[in-house]
């Protein structure tokens, strides 16, 4: 009885990565005939924007027009509680430790990224 060859392995397929800070801003740079380092200090001076809204003296929300609304939320404390019963086994209490106060970034797609995808 003849062995039947095995079929040929196909060849790996690279994962698809997001592209690089460098690759982003040559394709900006080539579709709008900026340089480099023009398109660079657009992106320092959206990062500055960025961090002037959410800072401590700004009103907390950016949003970049059609794109994206980056939100600042203030998490409260939440304090150590005893006794609490343990989810994953039953019958069983546990103590759950205090958590600080934070703040947490909240990005949120707008309409018309959500239309992209």
């Amino acid at each position: 009885m003849a062995k039947i060859p095995a079929p040929a392995a196909k060849p790996a397929v690279p994962a698809k990565k997001a592209p690089s800070k460098s690759e982003v801003t040559n394709s900006i740079a080539e579709a709008t005939g900026l340089s480099k380092k023009q398109v660079t200090a657009v992106f320092e001076a959206l990062n500055a924007e960025i961090k002037k809204s959410l800072g401590a003296k700004g009103p907390g929300v950016f949003a970049l027009p059609g794109l994206v609304k980056i939100e600042k939320k203030k998490i409260p404390a939440k304090p150590a509680r005893k006794g609490v019963p343990n989810p994953f086994k039953p019958g069983e209490l546990m103590d759950v430790a205090a958590k600080p106060a934070s703040t947490k970034v909240k990005v949120r797609p707008l309409k018309s990224l959500k239309d992209l995808v």
